[in-house]
């Protein structure tokens, strides 16, 4: 388990972040780490965590140094695109923009990979997409 942020930083209503506050989880993406070292480091890891906790600004902060690092084309670098776009999603439902989270669903729901029983850094597909409807329920719901 990793230390959860202060806050969940909501742009518009709560103040953001200290430039440096996420580096110690940035920083244990290196260059050169393989896709098994990228899914048991630090950022990816937290990532989820922060995901599943509700720190969806957060979420996208650490992933994103993860998605950087993958390699061009490959399924991993295209499923961590999708959890940040799910994160960002549920940050812009928490923002009452359920039109753009649903916009965001699409794209998080594209970015998965066709056979929803494969498992991908650590995830099985299923369960993202399951995270997926629910955030497209909750919009639906929100118009």
């Amino acid at each position: 388990m990793y230390p959860l942020p202060t806050h969940a930083y909501v742009p518009g209503v709560s103040a953001r972040h200290p430039e440096n506050a996420f580096d110690d989880l940035k920083n244990s993406v290196t260059a050169g780490q393989d896709i098994q070292q990228l899914e048991q480091c630090d950022a990816f890891r937290a990532g989820l965590q922060f995901l599943d906790a509700g720190f969806y600004w957060e979420t996208h902060e650490v992933l994103e140094p993860v998605w950087m690092a993958l390699p061009e084309g490959c399924e991993e670098k295209t499923f961590v695109q999708g959890l940040i776009q799910l994160a960002n999603g549920c940050l812009k439902l928490r923002m009452e923009k359920a039109k753009a989270a649903l916009r965001l669903v699409e794209i998080a729901r594209g970015l998965m990979p066709e056979n929803a029983s494969s498992t991908v850094m650590t995830l099985e597909t299923r369960t993202v997409l399951i995270w997926i409807d629910d955030l497209e329920k909750a919009a639906s719901l929100s118009l």
